[in-house]
């Protein structure tokens, strides 16, 4: 591992960690940073661009990002009217030879979803958030942290603004001289105990004014809708005997969406073999099961894909030929053996942090890693020469899902489960090592650039 290197990856990772408190941050810093770097904003509502070159698309708190290497012709109006209904005759010759390269992440994780009704105040004059449990968070981890409201308000015209307050709340916890059993196992009941406390005694605090100020209005009566949540505000940090750890909220998944941007963002396109079709893809709404316009399970990715087939004048049997020849890459952090609880992990398959990234096997398909997606990520960490290993569930523990299967059913297309070694994952900080997190991006590099992602039909 080169240390300069990885050491301006681990520092940027960090900072776009600390820049992305909610999905709709993430792909607001994505979009600015591809725009600068020449990539042209797609509009859903516009004609389709597939000049060569970087694109991407924004819907809600997901986004994706394509590149239509130099080698991808789209076929003229004259080409398409001398064929008739039949593929251009250009060098693609109608999809045979052209594939989507995909890798698929998402940006949201577990956090508290302010209310409708944001604000209440005790009986004792405590003032406190009204809030809902967004994903499966670790709860304890969520008590006696700094929190600040984040997300996004729409007002009267459908303008988005975005919102970021200062730290503003936090969760206490119960003090041990008032529950002596709490060592012996903390129970936390989301609608009783998950209260924020951001004031006391003052009738007039109006937690929408903030919002408002945080979002540039004026008053908290231009805000028409909001999605806005509670999240830590404590930035990033290294730690350990090298510093080699990374605390942070939010690894799962910004670990994986912020590789794949960083590579596209920083990709060569002359280093494109051939004509296949870079996409990245960053769904939203993963922790709450995808099944969203802007999740995996919506139809986000499938109209992107086929928009573009479309207007490179490709016909439904070239669309198809592509897809078949097409490959994703799933990435979402998994577990690393966690020394305190090491009989929780399968005794034989032991992934471990700063081992590398890990492919994911589960022979019910919580995730669809097969022996032929396998075989290519492996062959895309070889070309990368980064460290690689395996994660396995416990069989007495089933195992969370990902994008993956969602990705696999609705397009058809090979797909492999990857991802990061964490530990303490949907806490509210959760740890990670920064050789895995830069060795992912190496992975990601080298399936975009090798020559040939051919397999076995």
């Amino acid at each position: 591992m080169s240390s300069s290197h990885s050491d301006q990856y681990i520092d940027a990772y960090m900072n776009f960690m600390d820049q992305s408190p909610t999905s709709y941050h993430a792909v607001a810093v994505m979009a600015d940073e591809l725009r600068q770097a020449g990539f042209h904003p797609q509009k859903e509502t516009d004609p389709w661009d597939v000049r060569p070159g970087g694109h991407y698309v924004v819907r809600d708190g997901a986004m994706i990002a394509y590149v239509i290497p130099p080698q991808t012709t789209s076929a003229s109006t004259a080409e398409r009217e001398s064929v008739g209904k039949h593929s251009p005759k250009n060098k693609n010759d109608g999809g045979r030879h052209t594939a989507y390269r995909i890798i698929g992440a998402h940006t949201d994780s577990p956090a508290l979803a302010l209310k409708p009704t944001p604000q209440s105040t005790t009986s004792d004059g405590w003032g406190q958030l009204a809030v809902e449990v967004y994903g499966g968070a670790l709860l304890n981890s969520w008590l006696d942290r700094e929190l600040c409201v984040a997300g996004r308000v729409v007002d009267e015209h459908g303008a988005v603004h975005l919102v970021r307050t200062k730290p503003i709340a936090r969760v206490p916890q119960l003090a041990i001289h008032l529950d002596r059993k709490v060592n012996e196992g903390l129970e936390l009941n989301p609608q009783k105990h998950i209260h924020p406390i951001w004031t006391v005694d003052d009738d007039s605090a109006d937690i929408m004014d903030v919002i408002a100020e945080s979002a540039g209005l004026s008053s908290k009566r231009e805000i028409f809708g909001w999605d806005l949540k509670l999240v830590p505000t404590q930035k990033a940090a290294k730690f350990g005997a090298q510093s080699q750890f990374i605390a942070s909220g939010r690894q799962d998944n910004l670990s994986s969406v912020f590789a794949g941007f960083h590579v596209l963002r920083h990709l060569d396109t002359d280093a494109i073999p051939g004509d296949d079709i870079l996409v990245f893809v960053a769904n939203d709404h993963e922790e709450v099961g995808s099944g969203t316009r802007s999740g995996a399970a919506g139809p986000f990715l499938e109209d992107v894909l086929h928009r573009t087939a479309v207007a490179l004048g490709y016909g439904p049997d070239d669309e198809a030929r592509m897809m078949a020849r097409s490959v994703c890459i799933s990435s979402d952090a998994g577990h690393s053996v966690h020394p305190n609880y090491a009989e929780r992990h399968d005794p034989d398959t032991r992934p471990m942090m700063g081992r590398g990234p890990m492919v994911k096997i589960n022979a019910n398909q919580r995730y669809v890693s097969d022996a032929v997606g396998e075989a290519i990520w492996q062959r895309a960490c070889e070309a990368a020469g980064i460290r690689h290993q395996a994660f396995v569930s416990h069989n007495a523990m089933p195992c969370g899902s990902t994008i993956g299967p969602i990705t696999a059913t609705r397009l058809g297309m090979v797909t492999v489960d990857v991802g990061i070694p964490l530990l303490s994952m949907h806490s509210a900080r959760e740890m990670s090592h920064e050789y895995d997190c830069w060795a992912l991006s190496e992975a990601m590099c080298a399936l975009w650039t090798m020559e040939s992602l051919e397999y076995g039909q």
